[in-house]
């Protein structure tokens, strides 16, 4: 575990289209995934082949363009799944079959009617048919979050002694706290003999807003590599958010760790994907929201205005986002006025400020932004004003 390399495990063509009215087409699907590649993204997850025509055709084209990253398809432990899956990607320069099956007890008993002892030995038998297709084969333990440990470490050292290169982890219904999801991971690298032949890979839900938290849990636990998707898209409430994490190891030096993504690709990449996807983003996303980098309140507008990183711990350049933006509304302050009349070419001194402040209150009482229309009039007529007095 000394390097500190964090593998990005994309899915945003697999579990982020499973978003109700995000289907895409081949054509956008590789699209999607050529741009992924030139982010920095180490593992691309194209598909679920077995799922659908469309799905064979675009996982197979994708694994036919894409040379440089990983190109993954998601099957189930279902001999039929691996082979298409293995035929789907025939011709990627570097493939992966992402195969696996539910381990807690409410996947065993619930929705396989089996037991412990038949799900272990399905385990090892999909691990050995997806290595007849590829070298790189990553096993999943569906519900992983809700797995007893001991269980779980058992799966997981049979199946990389079956030759599973990568282990997932899912907390699948984003069910586990971050000391609990952190906790299960170190507790494999500790209880499992070979885990060393092994990554382990975090993928964490959002149904209780802790996918990102998760994540971060397993990687300072020892994973090293984290599955999500741009913009946090996913089943249900979503999956981890790829540009957090990125930006989180890139923030945290401490934690000792980094990844391949080029983070001034974020926001280009986040509005390309919620275009295509046709799926907004939410104003206060972390990242990559149109409200993540803008001030209104007037104390904090001040502060900014004094030195950035009262207010801002990341340069909105260096996500690829616009400028800082200082948003004048009723909560705003003198300080923020005066430099939104400055921007637009008008100077006044403070006892100005003070009077066209009144002005500017009776205007934002009114309106839920004033925008610089508003501000050029208001100068203006103040000008003239104090002219002909």
């Amino acid at each position: 575990m000394s390097d500190g390399k964090i593998y990005i495990f994309d899915t945003t063509l697999r579990d982020g289209e499973q978003v109700p009215g995000c289907k895409l087409n081949s054509s956008e699907k590789l699209e999607l995934a050529l741009k992924l590649e030139d982010m920095g993204v180490d593992i691309i997850e194209a598909g679920f082949p077995i799922s659908s025509p469309g799905d064979f055709e675009s996982v197979n084209k994708i694994a036919k363009t894409l040379k440089n990253v990983t190109v993954c398809a998601l099957t189930r432990a279902v001999l039929k799944d691996i082979e298409v899956a293995g035929d789907a990607l025939k011709y990627a320069a570097r493939p992966r079959i992402h195969t696996g099956i539910g381990t807690s007890d409410y996947h065993i008993k619930s929705k396989f009617n089996s037991t412990r002892e038949e799900i272990l030995q399905r385990a090892i038998q999909c691990v050995g048919w997806a290595k007849n297709y590829t070298d790189d084969v990553e096993f999943y333990a569906e519900d992983a979050g809700r797995t007893d440990n001991d269980y779980l470490a058992q799966v997981i050292e049979a199946v990389i002694k079956a030759g599973a290169t990568t282990v997932n982890i899912p907390d699948t219904t984003g069910y586990c706290l971050p000391h609990q999801y952190g906790e299960k991971i170190a507790y494999l690298v500790n209880n499992v003999p070979n885990i060393d032949k092994a990554v382990i890979s975090c993928h964490c839900h959002n149904d209780l807003g802790l996918a990102t938290a998760n994540a971060i849990a397993g990687i300072i636990a020892g994973a090293r590599q984290i599955e999500c998707t741009i913009n946090g898209l996913g089943e249900r409430a979503g999956n981890t958010s790829l540009e957090e994490v990125a930006m989180i190891i890139r923030q945290h030096k401490s934690l000792g760790l980094y990844t391949n993504i080029k983070s001034e690709t974020l926001n280009p990449m986040s509005r390309l994907v919620s275009d295509v996807m046709r799926m907004p983003v939410q104003p206060n996303k972390a990242i990559v929201g149109s409200n993540a980098f803008s001030h209104s309140s007037g104390i904090h507008q001040d502060g900014f205005l004094k030195d950035k990183l009262t207010y801002e711990s990341i340069n909105p350049e260096s996500v690829g986002a616009d400028s800082s933006k200082i948003v004048l509304t009723a909560r705003s302050g003198r300080s923020a006025l005066a430099y939104r009349f400055q921007k637009l070419g008008f100077q006044f001194y403070r006892n100005d400020i003070d009077v066209l402040y009144s002005r500017f209150l009776e205007v934002a009482d009114s309106k839920k932004e004033v925008e610089d229309t508003d501000l050029a009039f208001m100068a203006n007529q103040y000008q003239t004003k104090t002219a002909v007095a």
